[in-house]
């Protein structure tokens, strides 16, 4: 009896191995257990595969709203006149400072129009026609057409007035569409572009005031 005994004791545990494995093994197969199990066994890393993907999707896809819309589409028009008052200066423009203050606001620009245009384009969005009327956006600090012909047609001190008044307008509206982002926006690179405008072009538009003689 004693020599079976440990025998006995050696068939038990390995049937209660197997048995143990088995169980393990339906469980880990099947991933249909309550939540209070999987998150207590070990499957949190088993099932985590095919919850996340639904969760995130929605945070993916969803991610901005009718503020950032309106902000990337108001902003696209908004920079591409900018950068058409900017061009000017390189021909007109007498003073040095307001030359050089173009030239920044065309190299800042010009690549938001870039990224702007392609948020827009992700989203299902349109992305504003070049060339559009600037009067619709006269709120903003747009020039109108007829302002806009007039700082064409002008030239050396008259034109770097001109222009550095019209950009302070220009900028003003800028901050302003910003600052509506900053409230107002979900998307976080837009809220970023948008808090990036009223500290940049809040600092132009010191310069600019200086330059005019402006306290």
């Amino acid at each position: 009896m004693t020599s079976k005994r440990p025998l006995i004791r050696r068939a038990t545990a390995v049937a209660a191995a197997a048995t143990a494995a088995v169980v393990l093994a339906a469980c880990g197969g099947n991933g249909d257990g309550s939540g209070s199990g999987s998150a207590h066994d070990g499957h949190g890393a088993s099932a985590s595969p095919s919850v996340s993907p639904s969760a995130s999707a929605p945070a993916q896809q969803g991610d901005h709203n009718a503020a950032d819309a309106a902000f990337a589409r108001g902003m696209v028009p908004h920079h591409r006149q900018a950068v058409e008052m900017a061009g000017l200066a390189a021909t007109r423009a007498e003073s040095a400072e307001v030359k050089k203050l173009a030239e920044e606001v065309e190299k800042a620009q010009d690549p938001e129009i870039k990224t702007l245009s392609g948020w827009l384009a992700s989203w299902g969005e349109q992305v504003p026609a070049t060339g559009e009327d600037h009067g619709g956006h006269a709120m903003s600090g747009m020039m109108s057409d007829e302002e806009m012909k007039r700082l064409a047609a002008s030239s050396g001190k008259a034109f770097d007035t001109a222009f550095l008044q019209l950009m302070v307008k220009h900028h003003e509206g800028a901050v302003a569409m910003a600052r509506t982002e900053q409230a107002d926006g979900t998307y976080r690179p837009a809220k970023d572009m948008a808090a990036a405008i009223v500290t940049s072009q809040g600092a132009e538009i010191a310069r600019m005031n200086a330059l005019l003689g402006r306290s």
